[in-house]
């Protein structure tokens, strides 16, 4: 069985049901597979084959839907790329994928032109929409490519790795990962969910987003894409359209909740919001939940390298009332997934001790694309190595402290920065904050936090401190502030700590002057 199959299934099952809203145009599941085929058939005209890979730099849109599919039809493999990238970096990320074909739509030419000027590979360009030779104008007169059926173990994509420390990789995903991990989150969640009707929010290069087109067609439900967030669109697509399911980042959930508050809208049809790819400040979830006390927030807990989740924190377990920890959890492992928390040379440490969190499953990457060392450094002994510092307790609900490589060490004692930004965030004043460590000649690093106040407030760092401080040790506290109107964000909403470290320690050395 391939990623394919799933839409092929619904075309015959239930071909008349609505299965895409996207720019205006809807499509029966029917339609989309000819849709996806009529692609299929340009792009192997255009010259991609069995293994190629093909990437794409756009916007959300039934385009993109359609290169899921498209793609892997062919046995080849779709790359979709970062639209916020600098020319400079997408140039680093098309040389180390080298695809054969890039569609563009014309919002992105500028960056793609420029990107590819740099690269040493040059990939044919391929213009999706508003003109005569593109890729929309030539599907409309090709027919549906055949049916082809592809080995599950075969590549279907590479996701690069966020890069929000360092050089992105590109993780590779098998038809089986993508399958497996659709199939393990509809289990985990026990919800009547081929009824979903969910709304694409974040950007589809982002595997979060990849695994919600897999997974709502695998049950047949209906997709509804937005080209990119913007929290009033977003709310009154929800209202127009009936949406039961979205995902948002915690940055996206904030100033979704921000815009709720400003013109109440009522949303009874939506039934659950997934949250994922950086922590979730618990006052944010308090929030969120007395704003929507009808919705289900799901926590999903994974990495580009794990395809992507492994735990999830159901609605059930945000618990409130103070009885459980749990609402500062990731959750449980999805079924089929393991995990297990190690110390430094590979041991598994007891419930209740931190160490790496290192996960085997089915969904977990077979290795990044054209990297055998960072391959073999992420999954020696077995098991997927997250990077990720955290522990299991008794029954079973992973707590993920920090980034092992954002743990901060001052005066020789270990920091995690989440637990300084969960202090932070309890005051009222605080919208948005990060915490990350500064070299310090003293004390090897020191604590530094940057913050977005909500709008209107005012805040001095005594204060702020003074409050820190009944939360966490002396110790622990932020040493220095960076006030901001806002956070650097990745395309998916992460927040880029080392823009903030970059930007803290350059002003660190020109104060000292």
């Amino acid at each position: 069985m391939d990623i394919c199959a799933p839409l092929m299934a619904n075309a015959r099952l239930h071909g008349s049901r609505p299965a895409i809203l996207s720019r205006g145009k809807s499509f029966t599941w029917l339609e989309f597979r000819d849709h996806a085929g009529q692609m299929a058939s340009v792009l192997e005209a255009e010259g991609a084959s069995q293994g190629d890979r093909v990437g794409i730099l756009a916007d959300n849109c039934e385009l993109y839907m359609a290169a899921f599919f498209a793609v892997p039809w062919l046995g080849a493999i779709l790359v979709p790329f970062n639209t916020r990238l600098s020319p400079a970096e997408l140039a680093e990320l098309i040389d180390l994928s080298r695809p054969a074909l890039i569609c563009f739509d014309d919002e992105r030419e500028g960056l793609l032109r420029a990107a590819v000027e740099r690269a040493r590979h040059k990939p044919q360009l391929i213009r999706m929409r508003g003109a005569a030779d593109s890729l929309e104008a030539r599907m409309a007169s090709a027919a549906p490519r055949e049916e082809r059926c592809t080995d599950p173990d075969q590549p279907a994509s590479i996701f690069f790795t966020g890069g929000t420390t360092g050089r992105s990789k590109g993780a590779l995903t098998t038809h089986r990962t993508h399958l497996f991990n659709s199939l393990a989150m509809w289990a985990a969640l026990g919800a009547d969910i081929a009824k979903a009707r969910y709304l694409h929010v974040p950007p589809m290069f982002h595997v979060a987003d990849a695994l919600f087109v897999h997974s709502v067609t695998l049950v047949g439900g209906f997709h509804v894409v937005l080209p990119r967030f913007d929290a009033a669109t977003v709310i009154e697509t929800i209202a127009q359209n009936a949406i039961s399911d979205v995902y948002l980042v915690p940055t996206m959930i904030v100033t979704f909740l921000d815009e709720l508050d400003r013109n109440p809208t009522p949303l009874p049809s939506l039934e659950r919001i997934y949250y994922g790819a950086m922590p979730m400040p618990e006052a944010t979830a308090r929030r969120l939940l007395e704003a929507l006390p009808h919705v289900s927030p799901v926590q999903l807990y994974g990495q580009s390298e794990s395809g992507p989740v492994l735990t999830m924190l159901t609605g059930p377990d945000h618990d409130t009332s103070g009885r459980t920890r749990r609402l500062k959890s990731a959750g449980r492992p999805l079924p089929g997934v393991e995990l297990a928390i190690l110390d430094a040379d590979g041991t598994e440490l007891p419930a209740g001790e931190v160490g790496e969190i290192a996960a085997r499953s089915p969904g977990v990457m077979p290795g990044y694309w054209d990297d055998p060392e960072q391959t073999a450094k992420a999954l020696h002994g077995g098991w997927l190595h997250t990077g990720d510092a955290g522990y299991l307790d008794e029954d079973g609900f992973l707590f993920v402290v920090d980034r092992i490589k954002d743990m901060i060490i001052s005066g020789g004692e270990n920091i995690y920065s989440i637990e300084v930004e969960r202090a932070i965030a309890l005051h009222p004043a605080v919208s948005q904050c990060a915490v990350v460590g500064i070299p310090d000649p003293a004390w090897g690093e020191l604590v530094h936090a940057a913050v977005v106040l909500v709008e209107g407030a005012s805040l001095t760092a005594e204060e702020l401190q003074a409050h820190c401080r009944q939360h966490i040790a002396g110790y622990k506290l932020p040493r220095s502030f960076d006030w901001r109107t806002a956070m650097p964000l990745s395309g998916p909403g992460k927040i880029l700590k080392r823009v903030l470290r970059d930007e803290a320690i350059a002003a660190r050395e020109q104060s000292a002057q």
